[in-house]
């Protein structure tokens, strides 16, 4: 698979079937994808918007198959049993869900084990379930693609690690340029033996090698891709006491990898694990890693680093996705889809949309899509009982599964949201949330929740406007020109509503009917 004909020539990888065998799809069929690793085997069933898929189900389960292989040559016996146990609960759950046959992918344990093809010939005779051995330059690829899933476009290094290896790979231009792969994996580097000095300077050098082999530039974006990974990054967030524990997209600098490192020594590593939500197995494997990353950090370093949840399974799917899909933005796609199932009505998030623009006349594409976002998916929560569907929206937003999310974005897209709904925040729960926020882009979700709130009441259709916004900034008016047939919309609570935007906007409403 080299990433970019495969869908031209039959080739679909591990799939062995096209997944998207429609470009103009917006959904997606349900599809499971197992991922064998070196220190854990997961299952992750996608579902929902073709662009940006969502975890229908989710579950792994450690089981350290690469430990020992350094020194013995072949897979953890017990970790072969754990594992080979775990793929067979996961293909009968793919029965249960009707998606059998599972797509199963296997990187550095079973490639490098003498024992790795009886140990697949063994889970296909037990379980049906056929695993794909990759190498490390496909899984870097893989891993690469499954940052594109989430950031079309991104520009970096893509660093993947795993319990036997670690991966490396440039991005360009949205573009998986060079990979490497490494022997950096904590799995296999708890296995060396020597001082700490040495082991350091194991470290160093194999970085320092695959520094001049990459030949990257410092002062690029570092993703980091890999459980071990995201272990670090749930204990810098508890370090910093950050209000906000999704892991996508979180946002570390170098000092902060060199202020986790310090953080963990010396800690009850035990108490540690428990306050941040880790396994055993992986918090075993954290002070191995901080010594990597932060070794990584010191050679290449990055202007920021940047967390990814998307991976080799994400990658899978953007290696069949037609280029049209690709183009595609995964939160709009999202947004999208969610309307197209949970609204009262499909459609009128883009009517919506252009009746609050005016407001924003100065806004860049950036904040463009958010306001479409939050359009999109004004009115999913509907279900919701009244006295918390404020709640409920932002909960949605801010914690949802929703890609090309910045964290500052996630909660200006859950303000607004509430706004939608409630035209308090004073005293919530969620304080600390906003404080992510400037007070300039707080302001600008209350206007745009009030806005939404306002639309809201006037909706006739999908399809018609019932009127517009007229915002002259210099003079501090706000106009509402209702279309004639919509004046019967136009009541007690809708002037209200007016009355309150204008307000936030710290302008004078004024209403007329167009014609």
């Amino acid at each position: 698979m080299d990433g970019q004909g495969e869908t031209a020539t039959g080739d679909f990888g591990p799939f062995g079937r096209p997944i998207f065998t429609d470009a103009q799809s917006r959904g997606m069929d349900r599809v499971g994808v197992v991922d064998v690793g070196s220190n854990s085997v997961r299952l992750v069933v996608f579902d929902g918007a073709a662009r940006s898929p969502a975890y229908f189900y989710n579950e792994k389960i450690m089981c350290a198959l690469g430990a020992g292989l350094a020194e013995t040559g072949v897979l953890n016996p017990e970790g072969r049993r754990r594992a080979r146990a775990a793929i067979g609960r996961f293909a009968a759950l793919a029965k249960g869900m009707g998606i059998a046959p599972l797509t199963a992918v296997a990187t550095a344990a079973v490639r490098e084990a003498s024992d790795g093809a009886d140990f697949r010939d063994e889970v296909l005779r037990e379980t049906g379930v056929a695993i794909h051995v990759i190498d490390g330059e496909e899984e870097a690829r893989l891993s690469a693609q499954g940052v594109l899933l989430g950031w079309p476009g991104s520009y970096g290094l893509v660093c993947d690690i795993g319990g036997a290896s670690m991966e490396l790979a440039d991005l360009a231009d949205g573009r998986v340029g060079r990979r490497l792969t490494s022997p950096l994996g904590p799995l296999k580097l708890r296995e060396f033996t020597g001082s700490k000095k040495a082991f350091k300077a194991h470290i160093d050098a194999i970085i320092a090698s695959l520094h001049a082999e990459m030949g990257h530039e410092t002062g690029m974006r570092l993703f980091l891709v890999g459980g071990s990974w995201r272990a670090i990054a749930r204990i810098d967030m508890e370090r910093r006491a950050y209000p906000l524990t999704v892991l996508h997209e979180y946002r570390m600098g170098s000092r902060a990898v060199t202020a986790t490192r310090d953080y963990l020594e010396g800690r009850d590593l035990g108490a540690l694990r428990q306050k941040c939500s880790l396994s055993e197995d992986r918090m075993a494997l954290v002070p191995i890693a901080i010594q990597v990353l932060d070794a990584l950090v010191h050679v290449f370093r990055p202007k920021d680093i940047t967390v990814s949840a998307y991976g080799i399974r994400e990658g899978m799917l953007y290696e069949q996705m037609p280029q049209e899909m690709r183009d595609r933005d995964p939160l709009i796609e999202a947004c999208r889809f969610a309307e197209a199932k949970d609204a009262r009505l499909p459609g009128f998030g883009r009517v919506l949309y252009d009746f609050v623009i005016p407001l924003f006349s100065r806004a860049d594409w950036q904040r463009q899509r958010i306001i479409k976002a939050a359009c999109l998916l004004h009115d999913v929560s509907w279900r919701a009982h009244p006295d918390y569907r404020a709640e409920v929206c932002f909960d949605n937003a801010t914690r949802a599964n929703l890609g090309g999310l910045k964290h500052g974005e996630r909660v200006f897209l859950g303000l607004a949201l509430l706004h939608r709904y409630s035209s308090r925040r004073d005293g919530s729960r969620y304080d600390n949330l906003f404080a992510l926020l400037s007070d300039k882009d707080r302001k600008a979700a209350e206007v745009l929740g009030r806005a939404m709130r306002l639309g809201a009441m006037l909706w006739l259709n999908a399809e018609e406007a019932p009127g517009r916004l007229e915002w002259h900034s210099q003079k501090k008016t706000l106009d509402l020109v209702l279309s004639a047939h919509a004046r019967p919309l136009w009541g007690e609570v809708a002037e209200a509503r007016f009355k309150a935007l204008a307000s936030s906007l710290g302008a004078v409403g004024r209403m007329r009917i167009k014609g």
